[in-house]
């Protein structure tokens, strides 16, 4: 089946990893079965909701890659919201309410003081015409509900399996706001109905809102999509995540120079049966992609596995995919030095060590060998035998071997112990600046 599906954030932030995987899982759905996305901006709280921000969810959504069909802000249709509401409260579906937020919460604290569950009581519905303008006349204004059918709905979850709520164990949901504004509910359903959205697919802490949107749904004589309820994230700690915090969000993640394919295979695969591993693009992706492959258990984040992924990324990508980001580098660099980075701006830190300058550290018991390797610097062009050929003459001139040979060499060179293999290093960095590094350190 062709899905057309939505990703539904409300521009009063920047999204972050959990919304990210939510996205993710979107796109795959539409990829896999030629389907479409749609980007909906929840942005009915017109008093938080900011265009910076909706401004930074489309870059975001950008960087990681998705593309969608179509794009909707829910502020733009109030119009027909209000067509809708005005029809179900014509239908005796949307009724009003007069009671207070510290009258609700009185009533609510009684209820679960005699041990009852904590459910709106429809007082609301045995106000007379006269009561009700009474209240008004004192300055009331009402929010509105929706009258649930109290019976149990029933869906099958793509993710979670067979599901069930009994509606009579909710209160009637409030959809209009004193001030007339909308809450999420009725909104959302009425974008599915109208976008003709087949799947959605979202966190598990809305299976409960799920069997009220379905009554809505079914209220305005439509039928509800299929929906797919995933796990929720948490950290390498075994706890929630919290949205808040800056170093989750995307944009975050893409400042701090992670490569957007790391992000999106982390989240893909996060909770799923699949080993985590990188992806160069969403081919692969698309290709193993099925929801029956999540779990229903806490999917567990841990920021230290997207770095090691992003890593791993970086280790196979061909010079082409990284060009336009290491302008002035060469194809030979970039083979030479991808094996030992985290992030692609740690190039950065290997072009100094090949061009210089360069601080090396030389023991004092090194400084006549290193003099002598100096002396048998081979004269250029240089290629990858020419690490071998040097130190295989070095070895025979000093008789040093294994790490007492190569050690001190690469600390003369690079200033460092560790990094790229020297038979690929020593070509870029050249005659010239070898022998430089090496005099320094002796003082011929």
């Amino acid at each position: 089946m062709t899905a057309i599906v939505r990703f539904a954030p409300s521009p009063t932030g920047r999204i972050h990893i959990g919304n990210a995987r939510t996205a993710i899982l979107n796109w795959l759905m539409a990829l896999k079965s030629n389907g479409q996305f749609v980007l909906r901006y929840d942005d009915t709280d017109t008093a938080r909701s900011k265009q910076e921000f909706a401004d930074g969810i489309a870059t975001d959504i950008e960087w990681l890659g998705i593309r969608p069909a179509r794009v909707e802000w829910q502020s733009k249709r109030f119009g027909r919201y209000d067509e809708v509401a005005n029809r179900l409260r014509a239908e005796g579906r949307l009724y009003p309410c007069y009671e207070t937020a510290d009258e609700l919460d009185r009533k609510r604290k009684r209820q679960e003081a005699r041990k009852l569950p904590p459910v709106y009581d429809r007082a609301a519905l045995k106000l007379a015409d006269e009561e009700r303008a009474k209240l008004e006349a004192e300055g009331r204004k009402p929010h509105w509900r929706f009258k649930l059918d109290g019976r149990v709905v029933e869906w099958n979850d793509l993710i979670r399996g067979p599901q069930h709520i009994d509606t009579r164990s909710l209160s009637d949901p409030v959809l209009v706001r004193e001030d007339g504004s909308y809450l999420y509910t009725l909104p959302s359903v009425i974008d599915d109905i109208d976008f003709g959205i087949t799947h959605v697919i979202r966190g598990e802490d809305h299976v409960v809102n799920t069997a009220v949107q379905i009554e809505i749904t079914e209220a305005l004589g439509a039928t509800p999509p299929t929906y797919a309820h995933h796990s929720l994230l948490i950290g390498a700690d075994g706890k929630g995540l919290s949205k808040r915090l800056g170093s989750l969000s995307i944009g975050s993640m893409r400042e701090g120079g992670l490569e957007p394919m790391a992000v999106v295979s982390h989240a893909a695969l996060l909770g799923t049966s699949d080993n985590i591993h990188p992806c160069a693009d969403y081919a692969e992706l698309v290709e193993g992609f099925d929801l029956d492959k999540l779990s229903r258990a806490p999917a567990r984040f841990d920021e230290a596995e997207l770095l090691h992924l992003n890593a791993k990324l970086l280790h196979h990508l061909p010079w082409d995919a990284v060009k336009d980001h290491l302008a002035g580098d060469s194809e030979a660099f970039w083979l030479a030095v991808r094996g030992n980075i985290e992030k692609l701006s740690d190039a950065g830190d290997w072009e100094e060590v090949v061009r210089g300058p360069v601080h090396p550290v030389i023991a004092g018991e090194d400084r006549a060998f290193i003099n002598a390797a100096r002396t048998l610097l081979p004269p250029e062009p240089w290629d990858d035998a020419t690490w071998k050929a040097w130190t295989e003459a070095v070895k025979a001139a000093t008789g040093r071997k294994g790490k007492q040979l190569f050690m001190p060499l690469r600390l003369a060179l690079t200033g460092r112990d560790h990094g790229p293999e020297l038979a690929q290093l020593l070509p870029l960095i050249g005659y010239g600046r070898a022998w430089e590094r090496l005099t320094v350190q002796t003082g011929s």
